[in-house]
């Protein structure tokens, strides 16, 4: 950020009061001050006692300090007062709302990180974005992955600064907070990247934090894009793949929208529709009165291709028994798994009973 800005901010202050006033940088430096021999000096004892402090006030060496906002676990900038009596303290509180203030407008208008969360947030009209982008000399049209990472309660601060170590380059890519338990990694790629190649990337975020921070997360990938305007699109689909991926595959934690099939169709489904289309194949009996024994036996089935010896080895029981449990599920549903057509009806019927679970509806309004 301009350093000017905060200096700005602080001459306005000197005119009120006959405190000395300033702004460090996160390695301590004088950046900012209504004296201006103080300017360059460099306090670095200050900076561990800040970051310990988590957003607190502390007193060190007659002056006291306060961290402005910062996205990651570390300040990047605080504001200090001359002394450490009440009055310090006031006018620290005071003068910390003033810079905070000063900070968010400028990096409103000038920060590219700010910009891109705004697009993504879709806080920023579509005709102001090529405006905004050429006032940032942002380059528009270059292919960007974005990704989408969830912890399930609320992240460490530090999470971060330990995504940041992976992208260290703050023109090009991007590590936004965008709530309590989630962050966006908006990250430049070479052309005609894969699918497979953002897995890896969304693989090494996870594995890195499982490592360093011992951080369990769920995330979500959006199509590549080759234009900003498109981000985003590319961010909500990121948000689709976690959720989706929270209803029909529970065991992945890397999820890409582009893999999601027809789960991401059924999850768009008003659950009417959905509640409809299983009383229109469950026509004998509904799904709820199939046990677990023989819904574990229909998903082996569905695993090993409807594969009758194949499945009926992994379920170490013999062909014939397998066969009388397929000819006991046609007979209560009327669809023969055996039958291509009726087992891809019967494959969707499974997903649409999870994603109405998933919604709430554990017991379905069409028994018989």
């Amino acid at each position: 950020m301009a350093n000017r800005i905060f200096q700005s901010v602080v001459l306005q202050m000197k005119e009120g009061t006959d405190r000395v006033i300033g702004v460090i940088d996160a390695e301590g430096t004088v950046v900012a001050c209504d004296e201006q021999a103080l300017v360059g000096d460099r306090w670095i004892g200050v900076v561990d006692p800040l970051n310990a402090a988590e957003g607190g006030m502390i007193r060190f060496e007659g002056r006291t300090f306060r961290a402005l906002t910062s996205w990651g676990a570390q300040f990047d900038y605080a504001c200090f007062v001359q002394g450490e009596d009440e009055t310090a303290q006031s006018l620290c509180c005071l003068a910390t709302v003033a810079f905070n203030g000063a900070k968010q407008n400028y990096e409103e208008k000038h920060d590219k990180g700010t910009f891109v969360k705004n697009i993504i947030s879709d806080n920023i009209m579509l005709g102001d974005i090529y405006v905004r982008a050429k006032e940032l000399h942002f380059v528009c049209e270059v292919p960007r992955g974005v990704f989408l990472v969830r912890q399930p309660e609320p992240a460490d601060p530090a999470m971060i600064d330990t995504i940041q170590t992976l992208f260290p380059d703050k023109q090009t890519d991007f590590v936004l907070s965008i709530s309590e338990t989630d962050v966006a990694v908006i990250k430049q790629v070479p052309e005609n990247t894969e699918g497979k190649k953002l897995d890896k990337i969304a693989q090494q975020i996870e594995d890195t934090l499982a490592e360093q921070l011992e951080l369990k997360t769920v995330i979500g990938i959006g199509s590549v894009v080759g234009n900003i305007r498109d981000l985003a699109r590319s961010y909500k689909e990121a948000q689709m793949a976690i959720e989706v991926g929270k209803v029909f595959d529970t065991e992945r934690t890397v999820i890409n929208y582009d893999n999601l099939g027809i789960g991401r169709l059924i999850y768009q489904l008003p659950t009417t529709l959905c509640e409809m289309f299983l009383r229109e194949v469950f026509k004998k009996n509904p799904i709820d009165a199939l046990d677990q024994e023989t819904l574990f036996t229909i998903n082996k089935f569905f695993e090993n291709n409807l594969n009758v010896s194949e499945t009926a080895r992994k379920l170490f029981v013999h062909r014939n028994t397998l066969v009388y449990r397929l000819e006991k599920i046609k007979k209560l549903t009327g669809l023969d798994l055996r039958e291509f057509d009726d087992a891809i009806t019967f494959k969707v019927a499974l997903m649409v009973k999870k994603y109405l679970v998933s919604r709430g509806h554990r017991q379905l309004t069409y028994l018989f």
